[in-house]
């Protein structure tokens, strides 16, 4: 009997109050109000799991695979997990400080309900991915190749599109304070408002003069 939690299809999970574990394979488990903190699962594997109300202050994850996996209510400072790849994820209502993720892989993963401080997506993969109703200080998206990506419902503070790729990234739920890298915004979805708040930077990046 699997059970839907978001966009994903759980089995029967089996409680797990362990450490996480370089090199680990976590199958089918759950885990539930733990401290992580400083802990590593750096080339680790997690089928099928979900991580409730858990605490990942410093953890690493770099390398792992997350795969058919929920996150909920996790906290954390900062969490890295540089090269790491996500398949049919939700992560919902989790409040992160600096998340490094650089060179990830995204494919099917929905970030919902959460605040995020600063997260780092240099260079990463984003497809079929979807951002909604997040508070976000900073997301960069340096040289990242992004499609079929939305934010919806999000306010960030500043967003980094700089040498991205993008293919339909669609950015008509987003209240952007600051963004950079207007001349990779090639492929966006915006609308009218947002295009015409975009007025004065579009104009600069241009080298426009706009007189009376």
């Amino acid at each position: 009997m699997r059970r839907r939690i978001g966009d994903v299809n759980l089995p029967e999970l089996t409680l797990y109050t362990g450490d996480l574990e370089p090199d680990g394979d976590f199958d089918g488990l759950e885990l539930r109000d733990l401290d992580l903190s400083g802990q590593s699962a750096e080339n680790a594997r997690f089928l099928d799991c979900r991580f409730a109300g858990c605490v990942l202050d410093d953890a690493a994850l770099n390398h792992a695979q997350i795969a058919d996996t929920v996150l909920e209510e996790v906290r954390a400072h900062t969490l890295e997990a540089i090269e790491t790849t996500w398949r049919d994820v939700a992560v919902s209502g989790c409040r992160l400080g600096a998340v490094t993720a650089y060179s990830a892989q995204l494919t099917r993963v929905r970030i919902s309900g959460g605040k995020l401080d600063f997260v780092n997506l240099r260079d990463a993969d984003l497809t079929d991915v979807v951002i909604e109703d997040c508070q976000i200080g900073e997301l960069d998206l340096g040289g990242a190749r992004l499609t079929r990506v939305t934010l919806a419902g999000c306010r960030v503070g500043n967003l980094d599109v700089t040498r991205a790729t993008l293919d339909r990234f669609d950015l008509r739920g987003a209240d952007l304070a600051g963004l950079r890298g207007l001349g990779s915004l090639r492929g966006a979805i915006i609308t009218p408002d947002q295009l015409i708040e975009m007025s004065g930077p579009l104009a600069t990046h241009l080298g426009l003069t706009v007189r009376e």
